[in-house]
Parts: C-alpha cells; structure tokens; sequence
C-alpha cells in the first residue's frame, strides 16, 4: 500500500506538488494551498491510502521537489 500524508496548513503554495504528481495533487482557488485528492484529514493531516502503486514514483518525486518538506511518502 502507498500512503501520502500532507501538512495542508504548512503549504506555501508553490505548486511544485501538482506539477510532479498531478493525479493526487490539486491547488486551491479558495486559498492557494494544495489538495492532495481523495484523501482524509485528521488534525492538519491529509492522508491518502492507495493499493495503486503507479502513483508512488510521481509522488515521491511530489515529496522531493517540496521545498517545506510537508509531504510524506511510504509503503507498507
């Protein structure tokens, strides 16, 4: 399983999330901030928890490219 955890309230908005994995990761037009999609908040924590793992090259390179190291990549 791939999981991606994002800190929402830390984003500075670069963008940077949605151009290296664009499937998972949406700007906001409300404030900005990135939306990583189909995810589920707890406490400032978006949490995705996918058995796809074609995702898990673009959104490690998701989590590298972030200059305020907000996203977490993992598998389990």
């Amino acid at each position: 399983m791939v999981v991606v955890t994002l800190q929402r309230d830390k984003c500075i908005g670069c963008n940077y999330c949605v151009e290296m994995a664009p499937g998972q990761f949406q700007m906001s037009k409300k404030d900005g901030k990135t939306v990583l999609l189909k995810s589920v908040d707890t406490r400032g924590f978006h949490t995705l928890k996918s058995h796809d793992y074609t995702i898990l090259e673009a959104c490690e390179l998701a989590e590298k490219a972030c200059p305020v190291n907000i996203i977490s990549v993992k598998e389990t």
